[in-house]
Parts: C-alpha cells; sequence; structure tokens
C-alpha cells in the first residue's frame, strides 16, 4: 500500500494540473501516524508530512496538493488545537507545495530555500517527462528563504532546516528535530522505490547519495526518518537505500566507462537485480538507468 501512495503521488504530480481542473481527489484520505511526541507523518496524495504540534503551535513540512487542503487543515485539527505557524517545503515540486496558497492564507509562514522561491515564481520544465510547470501565484511563494540553514526553536525542541547540496532538485533541504530524534529527508529519500532525480531542476544523482550519507552520520540507532515517499523508516532503512544506491552507480558508472552509449547503457540492464524491489514504481528501470546515465556522464563531460 505504501508503494501504492508513493507511486500515486508523483503521477498525480505529473499530471496536477489536469487533476486540479477536474478536482479528481475525491477519494484520497489524510492517514496520521505517530513518529515521536507531539511529531506525526501524515500521508494522503503526494509527498509526505511532519506535522510537530505543541504549545508555541503546529509546524508542517511540506503539504502536497492544493485540492487536498481541507483534508489536510482537518487532519491537523484532529491532532492539535493550536495555530499552524509555519510551512518548511523542501524542494518545489507541486506535490510538497500545493497547498501552500491556502495554509499561508491561515496565516501560516512558508520557508524555504531561496532556490525553491526562484524556481517557483518562473515557468518550469521538467525534461524527463516532457512537462511544463507554470509558475506558482505570488500568494504560494515562500515569504521565508534561506541560503544554507535556518532554525527554529520551537515547542521545546531545536528544529534544524538545513539545505543539501543538489540532490532530487538544487533546492532540497533535510529538516532535524534533534529532541524529537526525527529527520524529513524530502525527496531525497524514496523508500522502496528508486528515487527520481529531478535533472532539469538543477539534481544529481551523486547528490542524492550524498545526502543519505549525510544524514546517516546525524542518525543513531533510535533516529526516525520520514522520506519523501513511501513507509517510515530508520538508520538501517537509510543504510539500505544508500548502499543499493552505490551499488547501482557502481554498475552503470562501469559501463559508462567502458564508452557504451545511453542506449547501449539502458538495454544493458544494470538494475536487473534490484528491478523486483524497487522498480515497481512510477520511475521504472529503464527510465530510470536513463537519468542516472544522463547524471553521471554529464558530471564527467
Amino acid at each position: 500500500m505504501n508503494r501504492i501512495l508513493a507511486t500515486l503521488g508523483f503521477l498525480l504530480f505529473l499530471v496536477a494540473d489536469h487533476l486540479v481542473a477536474q478536482n479528481d481527489f475525491s477519494g484520497v484520505e489524510i492517514s496520521s501516524k505517530k513518529v515521536a511526541d507531539n511529531l506525526y507523518m501524515l500521508q494522503g496524495a503526494g509527498g509526505n508530512i511532519a506535522l510537530f504540534a505543541g504549545e508555541d503551535g503546529a509546524f508542517m513540512v511540506d503539504d502536497q496538493f492544493a485540492p487536498l487542503s481541507a483534508k489536510i487543515q482537518k487532519a491537523v485539527v484532529g491532532l492539535t488545537d493550536k495555530p499552524l505557524r509555519f510551512v518548511i517545503n523542501t524542494h518545489w515540486h507541486g506535490d510538497h507545495t500545493g497547498g501552500n496558497e491556502t495554509l499561508g492564507e491561515t496565516g501560516a509562514l512558508i520557508v524555504a530555500h531561496e532556490n525553491v522561491r526562484k524556481r517557483m515564481s518562473t515557468k518550469q520544465f521538467i525534461k524527463a517527462f516532457g512537462r511544463e510547470v507554470p509558475a506558482s501565484p505570488d500568494a504560494a511563494l515562500p515569504v521565508i528563504t534561506f541560503t544554507d540553514a535556518a532554525a527554529f526553536h520551537w515547542n521545546g525542541d531545536d528544529v534544524i532546516v538545513q539545505h543539501v547540496d543538489p540532490a532530487h532538485t538544487d533546492g532540497d533541504s533535510i529538516v532535524h528535530f534533534k529532541k524529537a530524534n526525527v529527520i524529513h529527508m524530502g525527496d531525497t529519500f524514496f523508500n522502496g522505490t528508486y528515487p527520481f532525480i529531478d535533472l532539469s531542476s538543477g539534481g544529481s544523482f551523486d547528490g542524492v547519495i550524498a545526502s543519505a550519507e549525510r544524514v546517516l552520520k546525524l542518525a543513531d540507532d533510535q533516529t526516525k526518518i520520514i522520506p519523501g515517499h513511501g513507509p517510515l523508516a530508520d538508520k538501517a532503512g537509510l543504510q539500505k537505500y544508500r548502499d543499493t544506491l552505490v551499488a547501482l552507480r557502481g554498475k552503470i558508472l562501469a559501463l559508462i566507462q567502458q564508452g557504451k552509449s545511453r542506449e547501449e547503457v539502458i538495454a544493458a540492464r544494470p538494475t536487473r537485480d534490484f528491478d523486483q524491489q524497487y522498480g515497481q514504481g512510477f520511475m521504472k528501470p529503464d527510465l530510470w538507468t536513463g537519468i542516472v546515465y544522463d547524471s553521471l556522464a554529464g558530471s564527467r563531460e
């Protein structure tokens, strides 16, 4: 079921304009899972949400699609009677930022890395899917941006929002709830499927691995890790993800170093040993191999 939700979420992102027009989110329900005291993971359609509730107010990481905002607000009210004060966007994609406008209108301040605002404020093109994404309305744009990190001393915790080097996009941030010992990784971590690397948005396959390695240094055996898509994870799960990506990088890079073309690398099926477990989502093996080839070959030109 979690793999289905992850796949559905990103497929909805890819065709979001049509679905928004058709209001085709009626069957989506928002579920919540307690991760730590006053900290929950919400799932519906799109990226996983973190909700941190307490006396200072509610603090949210990502907000899925615009048509789901009312359902998300209802889920929040069911978990806390405090107002939503901050929303962090881990990157610019619409399955993580679609609720910005509605939630901002209720008084929540939208916070993100400066590249998130830059990309949301201009038309974007995702080459991997041939999809043009129009600029977001001004009301949906982050009102607070940072270049490296932002710290929130909130609800008795220290919450560190840290930009990472280009990975899923060039605007990714991880969110570390230090006392709760919870880390939200956004789409630098797809748990259970091959990760999408948005090269058109400055993403990098090597950067995805580097992001995982960075979080592994922050985590201990009790750390709960919220991925951008997929079920809740821990350090062991993230280690497996990192090791899988490193193994696949080695296979694909070896073919590149042999002088194989993009088509020849895809035809060699370097992911075959992993496809049953990781290639059943929206990132099909051939598509994913081509993206990784482009990232690795491009970085070595």
